[in-house]
């Protein structure tokens, strides 16, 4: 039983590097790989026994293959000693973790002194090869939590010799562009001072710009959104079957927008779960989620973070009694207010955040629009312009909010209360992050004051519902207001976030 959790012995590298000599002692023609998987000793990990697929174009033996030529990250002399953490007690440093110098060396730059919850109680466990199954809500640090894992078992364990074009040694798989986008981020600040390679693959940007760079650079760390990383598998661009960590996150929201049907078919690209770590977060756990974990990990541990303490102990909660027609000038008035540093603003549908757009920037706001209508690489760019402070309020629907992971933001509006009580959680949690503290706003009309009640009881407390102040009441000037798109068009993005946009081919998926 011990065996199986600390899967990551040290006869990995070993053989490993044996499987990589008998392969470099056939120059003459590429390996294949299930010969080469047959040399490793590791019989069964790939979780199946066919044949090496072969890539277009590819020479005999299939996948294109090559040494790792890649030279080590230059590294300027640097110890612990310049990264002082004193202890406290009920506190887990990262200094504590065994963590190798170049990863420490970026959480320092970082500025983490401290593991937060989540850090400290899943870190023990997976650093040691134990699969793990988390729930927490976004702006805990599960993002850093697995990140700092695969990290570490990356540069504890280098892979020796020859490797093969598009194959990756640890998959993220995540349910929206944004948030894939934000992973990747937050990596490359984590691998800083290492030489590890990170790749997304997300729809909505230039494939065969995506196939290059798996072709040009080695695949250390892949986070992909599940329609895009399928099309690349199916099309033998990319390869799993060696993938040593998988992580799957925010499974409840892919549970949602129906994506579960193509992670499972991705899920069997990859090794068994007694051949690979899995780290598997959710929000929520349903009899259907939990199903999921039962398939895909071998004997967890199982760690909880409470939603209630996420919702309440950073962020003050306002619920404002407001009219339909009252609702914009009362967002229009709560922008200029003082202490409104950075704003995002949720809808419910694309149309509305749409003309909420609109109206901001037509009374001379800086707004940015996020939302599955945009193409990505200007959500991209709207991203930015927020981080940077190029633009004071965002506009986003709830899947393209998932991925905002911004520290600093001070209020939240919820233009529209969401129709289910676990996205309110969400939405708030994009302010109060990190420990800092922020503001939320929710306006309640006669059309959606009824989720108000399925929301408290997920939070476990009341809402203070108030009339907001006259003076948030008056009505902006009147402006001319340019619209991007007529009746038509708003007609034809009914429905919302829920969809998605549906592109022909590739069996209709939705691209996130």
């Amino acid at each position: 039983m011990i065996g199986k959790f600390f899967r990551r012995s040290s006869d990995k590298s070993e053989s490993a590097a044996q499987g990589q000599k008998t392969a470099a002692s056939k120059p003459d023609a590429a390996p294949s790989k299930q010969s080469a998987r047959a040399d490793t000793g590791k019989e069964g990990r790939s979780g199946n026994d066919r044949p090496r697929n072969r890539r277009r174009g590819g020479g005999e033996g299939g996948r294109d293959k090559r040494k790792d030529t890649r030279k080590k990250a230059p590294e300027k002399p640097w110890s612990l000693d310049e990264f002082q953490v004193p202890e406290q007690e009920g506190k887990v440093r990262f200094h504590d973790l065994d963590l190798p110098l170049p990863l420490m060396r970026a959480i320092a730059d970082l500025g983490f002194e401290y593991a937060s919850p989540i850090q400290g109680q899943s870190l023990p466990h997976t650093l040691n090869g134990h699969d793990m199954v988390g729930k927490a809500q976004t702006g805990t640090g599960k993002t850093a939590a697995f990140l700092i894992t695969v990290i570490d078992d990356l540069l504890k364990h280098p892979f020796e010799g020859e490797r093969y074009a598009g194959e990756a040694r640890s998959l993220i798989i995540a349910p929206t562009r944004e948030l894939v986008m934000q992973i990747a981020d937050d990596a490359k600040g984590l691998c800083k001072y290492t030489d590890l390679e990170i790749h997304t693959l997300v729809g909505g940007m230039d494939y065969q710009k995506q196939q290059t760079a798996l072709n040009e650079r080695f695949v250390d760390i892949l986070v992909a959104t599940p329609g895009r990383l399928l099309d690349f598998v199916s099309k033998r661009d990319c390869f799993l079957d060696q993938a040593e960590i998988l992580v799957i996150d925010e499974a409840d929201r892919m549970l949602d927008m129906g994506f579960i049907p193509d992670v499972r078919r991705i899920v069997r690209q990859t090794p068994r779960k007694t051949h690979r770590q899995t780290m598997f977060f959710s929000a929520t756990f349903t009899p259907e989620v939990d199903d999921l974990v039962e398939q895909w990990t071998s004997e967890p541990v199982i760690v909880e973070i409470e939603p209630e303490h996420v919702a309440t102990d950073t962020v003050t909660q306002h619920v404002y009694l407001v009219s339909g027609d009252e609702k914009y000038p009362l967002l229009f008035n709560i922008v200029q207010q003082d202490d409104v540093e950075s704003l995002i603003v949720f809808a419910n549908r694309r149309d509305q955040c749409r003309r909420l757009h609109e109206n901001l920037v037509a009374h001379g706001i800086a707004a940015g629009l996020l939302s599955g209508e945009v193409a990505q690489n200007k959500r991209v760019r709207t991203l930015d312009d927020f981080k940077t402070g190029k633009s004071k309020v965002l506009v986003a629907t709830d899947v393209a909010g998932r991925g905002i992971h911004i520290d600093g933001i001070s209020h939240v509006v919820n233009y529209t209360l969401p129709e289910e009580p676990e996205d309110y959680v969400h939405r708030i949690g994009r302010t109060g992050r990190a420990g800092k503290s922020g503001t939320s706003i929710s306006f309640a009309c006669e059309d959606d004051a009824m989720r108000l009640e399925p929301i408290e009881k997920l939070l476990g407390n009341k809402l203070k519902c108030e009339v907001p102040p006259e003076e948030l009441l008056v009505k902006p000037p009147k402006v001319h207001i340019k619209r991007d798109y007529g009746d038509k068009g708003d007609r034809g993005n009914r429905g919302g976030n829920r969809g998605g946009g549906r592109r022909s081919g590739g069996g209709g998926r939705p691209r996130r």
